[in-house]
């Protein structure tokens, strides 16, 4: 399974006037997966509440949310400001190439030790640039001209 968190306690916030997002949960470490509305889909647990194919709200640049609606915490007997235990993951994702693929890749085009002789800022660049494509199609397209930039 593709864990977001597991067993980790979160704040369920409170922000007046975001109608179904008034009562929310900001899953961390999530900003970097690509994903619109109705693509990235969770299942887990709130406390003790399973949660079933449940939306994750996207904000640019900022880690996902997941409403928490009246139902959920009526169950859980939580409201905003509360510590909740939260355990997701991620369900039928477009798969993306890892970091750790990327690197792979380099190593078997024989181009790594050109990567690795690069200034570690380019080096971040490199891998932020092709971990932020859209699709996995984009990304390979991307390594490909990195491996004949790092190849000359």
């Amino acid at each position: 399974m593709n864990y977001l968190v597991k067993d980790e306690k979160l704040e369920l916030k409170y922000e007046s006037g975001k109608g179904a997002w008034t009562y929310h949960i900001q899953i961390p470490n999530t900003k970097q997966i690509i994903g619109k509305w109705g693509d990235l889909k969770v299942s887990g647990y709130i406390d003790d509440y399973k949660l079933e194919a449940k939306n994750l709200f996207t904000i640019t640049g900022q880690d996902k949310l997941i409403s928490i609606n009246q139902e959920i915490r009526k169950v859980i007997n939580k409201t905003g400001g509360d510590t909740v235990t939260v355990t997701l993951y991620l369900l039928n994702t477009k798969e993306q190439i890892t970091e750790k693929q990327i690197l792979d890749i380099f190593k078997e085009s024989q181009v790594l030790k050109s990567f690795e002789n690069r200034p570690e800022a380019e080096r971040h660049e490199i891998l932020r640039k092709v971990l932020s494509q859209k699709n996995e199609e984009k990304q390979v397209k991307m390594i490909v001209n990195y491996i004949d930039t790092l190849s000359k």
